[in-house]
């Protein structure tokens, strides 16, 4: 097994409308998908189309949506042992997408709130024959705290994508990832610091690498990818492409680098991939629907 996925899935209620409500306003959309989500199952199902063996530890509810889930798991090559069925619903993510691209999503946690440090526990065995974990901020604090114990413990790279961004989060308890990855607005919430230039961008990565931070990269959409360490520093220029909908392409990023780093890529090799597949993804609508496979990914050009 390649990488072992601890986190969220959701299901995607996308709205297309040509601009985004105003506070007590209704508007007529213009179009309506639904579809399978969340950050934890992205990420997996991004880099297993990628082809990267992927174990998915999840929690789903008991509700019409469960099955499916479980399904679009299974047919994306994803190991579901340890997707994990619980009272109550299942996660579930309205997401609002306007004529240029943008989004703006509301996630109700439900089954993923009760993810809890036990699961990963009785994951053990088949966490330590990964070789790097992959963790968001979909699931309770405590689960991502116990997760990056265990990579610790098992001598395991960890990721952790700071997403949703929470100012509870406790650096004293994240300090050993190996990889951090927020983008540019969860950067400032965590930081307290601004972040619309670039020089304040890193301004704002490097406190984190002062805290104890070994590797900070910081997605900035049409600005590209900053890389910072205690002894890097490197600007992954942005890929240009006409945007549909940028809805999951952090997540594509997060799903294609954790591919290409345990693929044995350089770093820089696996963040200029990132960067082209998440701006693919963005040419097409929907969030996993929008994943190139591994073959249609080298297909689309000499930078893929």
């Amino acid at each position: 097994m390649d990488i072992a996925v601890i986190g969220s899935n959701m299901v995607d209620l996308v709205t297309y409308t040509a601009r985004m409500p105003q506070l007590g306003e209704t508007l007529a959309g213009q179009d309506f998908q639904m579809g399978c989500g969340g950050k934890g199952a992205n990420q997996a199902i991004a880099a297993s189309r990628l082809g990267s063996q992927v174990l998915m530890l999840t929690r789903v509810g008991e509700d019409l949506f469960a099955q499916n889930t479980v399904r679009n798991f299974e047919e994306n090559g994803i190991d579901t042992r340890h997707v994990l069925s619980t009272s109550g619903p299942s996660g579930v993510a309205p997401i609002f997408v306007d004529e240029q691209g943008r989004n703006s999503i509301v996630i109700v946690k439900g089954a993923n709130d009760l993810l809890t440090p036990a699961d990963i526990d009785a994951a053990r065995d088949e966490i330590s024959r990964c070789r790097l974990i992959v963790l968001q901020l979909e699931v309770p604090l405590e689960t991502v705290y116990h997760a990056i114990q265990t990579g610790q413990e098992l001598g395991i790279p960890v990721l952790l994508n700071p997403a949703p961004a929470t100012p509870e989060l406790d650096y004293a308890r994240i300090a050993t990832v190996d990889w951090f990855m927020p983008n540019e607005s969860e950067l400032a919430l965590l930081t307290g610091l601004p972040t619309t230039t670039l020089d304040e961008v890193e301004a704002a990565a490097r406190s984190l690498v002062g805290k104890g931070m070994r590797n900070v990269v910081v997605t900035l959409g049409e600005r590209g990818v900053l890389w910072l360490s205690a002894e890097e520093k490197h600007l992954v220029e942005p890929v240009s492409v006409q945007a549909v909908d940028t809805t999951g392409a952090g997540d594509a990023f997060i799903g294609c680098f954790s591919h290409a780093l345990v693929s044995g890529k350089e770093v820089l090799e696996a963040l200029r991939l990132a960067n082209a597949y998440a701006a693919d993804s963005v040419t097409r609508r929907g969030t996993q629907t929008s994943y190139a496979t591994v073959e249609d990914f080298r297909s689309a050009g000499p930078a893929h």
